[in-house]
């Protein structure tokens, strides 16, 4: 037996054999070790990093959607205040239109009652000039035919009479 194993340990084979696996086993106790955690190390960096972006991907999302609506509500209000602006215009426009009425119809009867009063006037004036131009005919009709006492007479009841029939 003694020259079986110093057989075996005098083979080259078999140092190379043993030299791979105590090799092998280094290798797996010291760097394997290493490099795996490295790889894992890696891995979970990675990982981490993967999770983040899908944490951005999400909140850009949610922020886009957010937008989109902020978006959306702004233009539903921008809406809202153009139809009101159309309908407040479409209302200063009618009272317009109605103020523009009532002061027309204010101004027609300003005028009706401005012409009413000239009309007036001038009727007045008219008869005022009748009976002073019918009082001077009458004054000098009486003159050339009549004694003062009866002149005095006819003149007032023709004064009282011009009065009423001119009225």
């Amino acid at each position: 037996m003694v020259t079986e194993s110093h057989s075996f340990l005098a083979d080259t084979h078999n140092w190379v054999l043993i030299s791979t696996i105590l090799f092998a086993f280094v290798f797996v106790k010291l760097v394997w070790s290493k490099l795996i955690g490295g790889l894992d190390q890696k891995i979970k960096t990675v990982e981490t990093d993967i999770m983040e972006a899908e944490t951005l991907r999400v909140e850009a999302q949610e922020l886009l959607a957010q937008y989109k609506r902020k978006q959306q509500d702004a233009m539903n209000e921008a809406e809202a205040i153009i139809a009101h602006a159309k309908e407040h215009a479409a209302n200063i426009k009618k009272q317009a239109k109605t103020d523009l009425k009532d002061l027309m119809v204010r101004r027609e009867r300003q005028l009706d009652e401005k012409l009413e009063r000239i009309e007036e006037k001038a009727m007045n004036e008219i008869r005022q000039k009748a009976s002073a131009i019918a009082l001077e005919t009458a004054e000098a009709v009486l003159k050339e035919k009549t004694d003062k006492k009866a002149k005095d007479q006819i003149l007032k009841t023709t004064t009282d009479n011009l009065d009423t029939l001119l009225h």
